[in-house]
């Protein structure tokens, strides 16, 4: 295995590239994990060779496996206990709305912020900050007996969490430019773990302590320990950033996603995965439940998409990273998930977990789409720009997933409108992902 490669994280880092020399790297399944469109092309103008990462690449892969951890605990473990949640601080029904759409609202604001963040700050610095918030967030939302505060202490945890879901495609980029896709298969497993983990616990270690709070406040301990491996890394790249010299740091040059057809696609992309991906979290069980199932049967069965998705978020990076492009796994992942939502459609009770498997395979659009963001992009600068408009749109886009389902199944009392309008939204996806699977790159399009 070769080893990872980048320079010191901070402002100088940000713009180096991750393309290898033409010479050294010509197969098409390299190039595309490497983050370029074949032999023969010359990095960025500006950029240089990457350096050996400062404190390890050892260090830095344990440190974004543990923050990977923490992106989704803080949301899963309060849906598995809002009820608990209402009751225990007197929330309304219209504050307990606010609180389950507070997620995708803070993801798509508070992510669009952090282009601005790591040009003023190392990337290091940043993430310590981030991790800060979610842990600080999480122990205060558990002590308070105000709803508003609760809310409030909510919104800072998911703060943190927006800036990490940026931040992590963009040091897969700066420190492991050569194994793109495995690195971004090793933490985007960790978050398919940790959301399920969490979900799945939530509710017994609360009733083991007697308490919601325990249920959520467990997460805040994982949250602090995401935050020691960026200490030291974080205090490197200050002191690499006093010691570089003006001369040694490269024009930068601002790059917009939202003004190339590449960026809009991939926030279209990014959009409508994450919209089925919140329908089907949020609606999945009722489903199954209207099906007639058990609740703990529907439970289970939702569990299981989110289980059978870690192999499939292992494996999806990897091979995207391997192929020349991306057609042949956006139009197979359009076929599981059209098969699935036709299968709940017609027979959801006779072949559930069929349409389980189908499901969990369809959901690895999620990791396909954040490994793409790192192959569609020369430099970390161009990574980061490209991810956080994708996913700061993207997340506009999902809020309306679980709303627009919701409001169909109210109106016609099944399920049949609310899966036709899932169909659509998978045909704009495939649309936008059959415009993404092409080499290319945001720099090339600014």
């Amino acid at each position: 295995m070769t080893p990872p490669t980048a320079c010191a994280d901070g402002p100088v880092a940000d713009r180096i590239t991750a393309a290898p020399s033409p010479t050294t790297d010509a197969t098409p399944g390299r190039a595309a994990e490497a983050g370029r469109s074949g032999p023969g092309l010359a990095p960025a103008a500006g950029s240089t060779p990457a350096r050996p990462v400062l404190g390890g690449g050892v260090l830095v892969l344990v440190g974004m496996l543990l923050v990977a951890v923490n992106l989704r605990a803080a949301v899963t473990s309060l849906g598995a206990l809002l009820d608990e949640v209402r009751t225990g601080l007197g929330l309304s029904g219209t504050m307990a709305g606010v609180v389950t759409t507070l997620p995708t609202v803070a993801f798509a604001g508070l992510g669009a912020l952090t282009p601005w963040l790591v040009r003023r700050w190392p990337a290091a610095r940043v993430l310590v900050v981030a991790m800060l918030a979610l842990t600080v967030g999480q122990v205060l939302r558990v002590v308070t007996d105000s709803a508003a505060v609760f809310v409030a202490t909510s919104a800072l945890a998911l703060a943190g969490i927006a800036v990490a879901n940026i931040l992590l495609p963009m040091l897969v980029k700066q420190h492991f430019p050569h194994r793109t896709g495995l690195v971004t298969g090793a933490y985007t497993m960790a978050l398919t773990v940790g959301t399920t983990v969490a979900a799945a616990s939530a509710v017994p270690v609360a009733h083991a302590f007697g308490s919601w709070r325990a249920g959520l406040g467990v997460w805040a301990g994982m949250a602090a320990l995401a935050v020691l491996p960026w200490v030291p890394l974080a205090l490197r790249a200050r002191a690499a950033r006093r010691a570089a010299t003006p001369a040694a740091v490269p024009a930068r040059v601002r790059i917009s996603p939202g003004r190339t057809g590449l960026g809009r696609a991939m926030a279209l992309y990014f959009g409508a995965q994450s919209l089925s991906g919140y329908a089907i979290m949020g609606w999945l069980a009722q489903l199954f439940r209207d099906a007639g199932y058990r609740a703990e049967t529907a439970g289970l069965l939702l569990a299981g998409v989110t289980a059978l998705g870690v192999p499939v978020a292992l494996a999806m990076p990897t091979l995207a990273g391997r192929l020349r492009t991306l057609r042949p796994l956006v139009l197979s992942l359009t076929a599981f998930s059209a098969a699935a939502y036709l299968g709940l459609a017609l027979a959801p009770r006779g072949l559930a977990p069929l349409w389980v498997l189908l499901l969990a395979l369809g959901q690895g659009a999620f990791p396909l789409i954040l490994t793409t963001i790192g192959l569609r992009a020369r430099t970390a600068d161009g990574t980061v720009a490209l991810s956080a408009f994708a996913q700061s749109t993207g997340y506009v886009i999902a809020a309306l997933g679980p709303l627009l389902v919701g409001i169909l199944y109210e109106a016609t009392g099944g399920w049949t409108a609310p899966i036709g309008f899932l169909l659509v939204a998978l045909a704009v996806q495939t649309a936008a992902g059959m415009m993404i699977a092409r080499p290319r790159f945001i720099e090339d399009e600014r």
